[in-house]
C-alpha cells in the first residue's frame, strides 16, 4: 500500500512546528501509513502585515520545500502565516487534499475540513474540535529518550527534583525585574527549606538583565540552571522531574508541563487580567492539572493531559483517514 503524506505547515517557530508537527504525527499514529515533511511559509514582507483570510487566491510565499505538485493527502497548519498557503493547497489540488489547523484561522472555519481549537479562543462549529490548551509532539517514547540524554549535573541533584520553565515578556504579560528578583528569593527558599534539586532553563523572552539577575541568585550544589550551550535539555527536565514549575506567559509550555502526569505550578508575572491566558489559566486551575506557585510545592497524584492524541483520533475519524 502507497503511503499518504501530511505536509506540516508553518513560519518556523518552534511554538508553531511543535503543534502542527505533534498533530500530524499523532493523525500519522493513529491512521498509520502516513509520512509527515515539515514545510516552512513565510509570506512576503508586505502580505504578512495582513490577516491571512485577506491573502489573494495565489499567494504562497516563500516555502522550504516549495509548495508544488504532488499534492499532499492533508496539510496540517499552525499559526497565522499556513492559513492562507493552506487554503491556497487545496484549490490547487482540486479538493483532494484535506487541510487541518490547530489553532483559531481568524477567517472563514467553514474553509477547512477541521480545526483544532483550543477553549479559550471560544470557536465553535460542526467541523471545530474544541481542545484544553495547545497541541504538543510529546509521546512516552519522546520523553524515555530524553532521560537518556540526561546531563550528568542533573543525575547528582537532590530529589525531589523540581523542573524550573521560565519564559518571559510577551504582548500579555511582562517579567520584570521585580518579578524576576522575589522568583529568585522565592525559588532559592524552597531549596534551603526542602533541599530539593533545581533544574532550570530561561528562553529569550526571560530578557538578558532578568536571566542574569536569576543566574546570580539561584546558585548552589542542589541548582543546575542550563548554560545555553549545546542542546536544549527541555525534554530532559520535563521527562526528569518530580515536578514542574513553569510561568504563566506559554500556553505551550503550560500544556507540555501537564501532558507529563506531574504536579504543575504556575509562577505568575505581571499582566494578563481579562485575556484569553487568563481564560486558559482559570480553566486549567478549576479542572486541577495546575494550581498557581506561592512558595511551597506538593508532590501529589496529578492528571495527565494529552488533547494531541484526542484531536488526532477525532480528525482520523471524522475525515476517514
Amino acid at each position: 500500500m502507497a503511503s499518504r503524506t501530511i505536509w506540516a505547515l508553518t513560519d518556523g517557530k518552534i511554538g508553531m512546528v511543535n503543534q502542527a508537527f505533534g498533530l500530524a504525527s499523532a493523525i500519522a499514529r493513529e491512521a498509520g501509513n502516513f509520512d509527515i515533511i515539515e514545510k516552512e511559509v513565510v509570506p512576503s514582507r508586505l502580505w504578512s502585515f495582513f490577516p491571512a483570510g485577506m491573502w489573494p487566491p495565489g499567494i504562497s510565499g516563500v516555502a522550504a520545500p516549495r509548495l508544488e505538485m504532488p499534492w499532499p493527502d492533508l496539510v496540517v497548519g499552525c499559526g497565522r502565516h499556513a492559513v492562507g498557503p493552506a487554503i491556497w493547497i487545496k484549490r490547487q489540488s482540486g479538493g483532494s487534499t484535506r487541510i487541518v489547523h490547530a489553532q483559531h484561522p481568524r477567517t472563514g472555519a467553514e474553509r477547512f475540513d477541521a480545526i483544532v481549537s483550543q477553549s479559550h479562543d471560544g470557536l465553535s462549529g460542526a467541523n471545530v474540535i474544541v481542545v484544553l490548551g495547545s497541541m504538543n509532539r510529546l509521546t512516552g517514547d519522546l520523553l524515555s529518550d530524553a532521560v537518556q540524554c540526561m546531563p550528568v549535573e542533573v543525575t547528582a541533584l537532590p530529589e525531589p527534583v523540581l523542573a524550573v520553565l521560565l519564559g518571559g515578556t510577551n504582548s500579555t504579560y511582562r517579567m520584570t525585574t521585580e518579578i524576576a528578583s522575589k522568583l529568585a528569593d522565592d525559588l532559592q527558599m524552597l531549596v534551603e527549606l526542602s533541599g530539593c534539586g533545581l533544574m532550570v532553563t530561561a528562553s529569550r523572552r526571560t530578557g538578558v538583565d532578568n536571566e542574569a539577575l536569576l543566574r546570580s541568585r539561584l546558585k548552589g550544589p542542589g541548582i543546575y540552571f542550563w548554560d545555553g550551550v549545546g542542546d536544549n535539555p527541555y525534554f530532559t527536565f520535563l521527562a526528569r522531574a518530580d515536578a514542574i514549575l513553569v510561568t504563566c506567559d506559554s500556553v505551550n509550555m503550560v500544556s507540555e508541563a501537564c501532558y507529563t502526569g506531574k504536579p504543575v505550578y504556575v509562577l505568575a508575572l505581571d499582566g494578563g487580567t481579562g485575556s484569553k491566558f487568563a481564560r486558559f489559566h482559570e480553566e486549567m486551575n478549576r479542572l486541577q492539572y495546575t494550581r498557581p506557585f506561592l512558595g511551597d510545592i506538593e508532590l501529589t497524584d496529578a492528571k495527565s493531559l494529552d488533547e494531541t492524541t484526542r484531536a488526532a483520533r477525532e480528525i482520523v475519524e471524522r475525515l476517514a483517514l
